[in-house]
């Protein structure tokens, strides 16, 4: 079992991290439900039938823990609101060159802001699908949904970060045609 579990540990630790990361806002936090994933996958692999993939089955619980972590907090909804501050906790790639970071940052920036509109499901499947590129059949079984409802919330998710992304684009004088949100 030990080098199974560090072998899933190795394989998807970043990703699960990255995964709680955008949905809590806040590192350290994240930091901690990544801990209690890793255990409840120690607590339960023998129960793991292997119906999904085992990424698939990670984003489940570490979604599972994300909301029993939102239910935990008084005022849930308001944290949800909170502004993220991006002097302290930056997304980062390794690769890109200088003009291509600075051009996602921003782009980054004005996503995970809109981001706070959506619901947490919405929230969920746009990370799910977008940040950590899963198909809509690996997002079906990490949220154990139809296909149709990842779909349906998918587009629904879309169209709020279309019009939020339009109004703050407006807003700051960037651009005046329609903003396209597109995969």
């Amino acid at each position: 079992m030990d080098s199974v579990f560090d072998d899933l540990y190795q394989k998807y630790h970043h990703d699960v991290f990255q995964f709680l990361f955008y949905m809590v806002r806040n590192k350290e936090q994240a930091e901690d439900l990544v801990q209690e994933v890793y255990i409840r996958v120690f607590k339960a692999y023998h129960r793991f039938e292997g119906k999904s993939s085992e990424k698939t089955w990670l984003f489940s619980i570490a979604r599972n823990a994300a909301i029993d972590y939102f239910r935990k907090q008084k005022g849930w909804k308001n944290r949800l609101l909170e502004k993220f501050d991006w002097s302290t906790n930056q997304v980062k790639d390794e690769y890109p060159i200088p003009e291509e970071i600075t051009v996602q940052k921003e782009e980054i920036k004005w996503i995970y802001r809109c981001l706070e509109f959506c619901s947490l499901d919405q929230r969920s499947v746009i990370i799910l699908r977008y940040l950590q590129d899963l198909s809509i059949a690996e997002t079906a079984q990490a949220l154990g949904w139809t296909e149709s409802k990842v779909k349906t919330t998918q587009h629904r998710s879309l169209k709020v970060l279309k019009k939020h992304m339009e109004m703050f684009y407006e807003k700051e004088g960037l651009i005046s045609e329609k903003v396209r949100v597109e995969r």
